[in-house]
């Protein structure tokens, strides 16, 4: 057995490799890249790129009315199949009625403007903005979408191409929410996006060091016109056994009816609130189960349209 240092999101974490098995990458990179079950796979071609995304359609979405769509992003090294089954999206949608589309990055990654050379999509600066674009005009020639309820989430890389998604196409984005993913740096010192953008930001304290989400709830929340100070409530430990705690930081009353959310979660890692202890806690931390980090994302995205 060997250790080396890895990239999952542009954080350096431990990796076993198991050299007598040939693994050499965390758990969900074995995993189909499909979302296993009642789903597409769609094709848009970006530039000289033939791009792939994978769309769940509720039984209950027929095209009489028109639907939310969300954005759910993959982490670095990570699948359209693993965010689906990490975040429960796709059961949700089914009794919520909302579309979801489940793009996959180049070479397992996203550009999300940090320009980190190791990681694939940001070497060959790929048009990840471009793809999104275009995968929304695409959904939206396929189905009846709510222009006004275009939302994204997403985990770590993933994540933090949420912020820059938001950051660059907030005409098209009523609210984003990135799970252990914070502002890429690009942005600390020209941060404009064009329109007002609601956020909810999940912060695992023990995650390995990036941008500081604190920071980037702040930023979201003056360019919002939020208030300065925001409300911060202590919530219940549901699981004393998790070993964590959780406490949100509210910006209300912003432009446009937008408001910035953040979870502090003391004592979780590289996790998705309530989601899959995806490696051993030695290597990316705890996962937080007083929360569900899916449900409390789509009540957020309801209450945050476009106007």
């Amino acid at each position: 057995m060997q250790y080396l240092k890895a990239i999952v999101g542009g954080v350096l974490i431990p990796v076993i490799v198991y050299s007598l098995l040939g693994l050499v990458w965390p758990t969900f990179a074995k995993e189909a890249r499909a979302p296993a079950q009642n789903n597409t796979m769609q094709l848009v071609c970006v530039g000289n790129l033939t791009r792939t995304y994978y769309l769940h359609v509720p039984p209950a979405v027929t095209g009489s009315r028109p639907v939310p769509l969300v954005l759910a992003f993959h982490g670095g090294s990570g699948t359209p199949a693993f965010i689906e089954r990490e975040s429960g999206f796709s059961e949700l949608a089914d009794r919520e009625g909302f579309l979801v589309a489940y793009p996959e990055g180049v070479r397992q990654s996203w550009n999300d403007g940090r320009g980190v050379k190791a990681i694939p999509a940001q070497k060959d600066n790929v048009d990840d903005l471009g793809f999104v674009t275009a995968l929304i005009n695409d959904v939206a020639r396929l189905h009846h979408v709510d222009r006004k309820r275009i939302f994204a989430t997403g985990i770590s890389n993933g994540g933090i191409f949420s912020h820059y998604l938001a950051a660059n196409l907030s005409p098209q984005i009523a609210a984003i929410a990135p799970v252990a993913g914070g502002l890429p740096e690009s942005l600390r010192d020209k941060f404009n996006p064009e329109q007002p953008v609601s956020v909810l930001i999940f912060h695992g304290t023990q995650r390995g060091r990036i941008i500081g989400t604190e920071e980037a709830a702040r930023k979201w929340a003056l360019h919002n016109g939020c208030a300065r100070d925001p409300i911060v409530t202590d919530l219940e430990n549901k699981n004393p056994n998790d070993g964590c705690t959780e406490k949100e930081f509210l910006y209300q009353k912003g432009k446009d009816g937008t408001e910035v959310a953040l979870y502090r979660i003391e004592g979780a890692g590289h996790t998705w609130p309530d989601g899959l202890q995806y490696l051993p806690e030695r290597m990316i931390g705890k996962v937080c189960r007083d929360i569900n980090g899916t449900a409390i994302i789509w009540e957020f995205f309801k209450n945050h349209p476009k106007p």
